[in-house]
């Protein structure tokens, strides 16, 4: 039987390596999101109160799915809605309605 020896230079390339190939796996590998989210996590999420949020639901804003007494909010559905309402950053930075007093 042959014995190796393993170096310290040898520790750390494979090291190198390891975490090379940790990384491609987690970059790789898509961020799975729930498709269905419950009230608390739609909250939490948006940082919103229940008041709030049954409000979005009332005028139409945020759509919503009531199963038995759960409702459920898509995850793509807010997606889109937050899209829908992004506003452009260069518009309000300078506001000239601000220089007058």
């Amino acid at each position: 039987m042959a014995v190796q020896v393993i170096t310290l230079e040898d520790l750390n390339e494979f090291r190198t390596l390891l975490l090379n190939d940790l990384k491609e796996i987690i970059q790789s590998k898509p961020q799975q999101t729930k498709q269905w989210l419950k009230s608390n996590e739609v909250r939490k999420l948006l940082n919103i109160s229940p008041g709030t949020l049954q409000n979005l639901r009332i005028n139409g804003t945020i759509t919503y799915t009531k199963i038995g007494g759960i409702l459920y909010y898509s995850s793509a559905d807010l997606d889109k809605l937050l899209e829908a309402n992004k506003v452009d950053a260069t518009v309000t930075l300078f506001n000239p309605k601000w220089l007058v007093r």
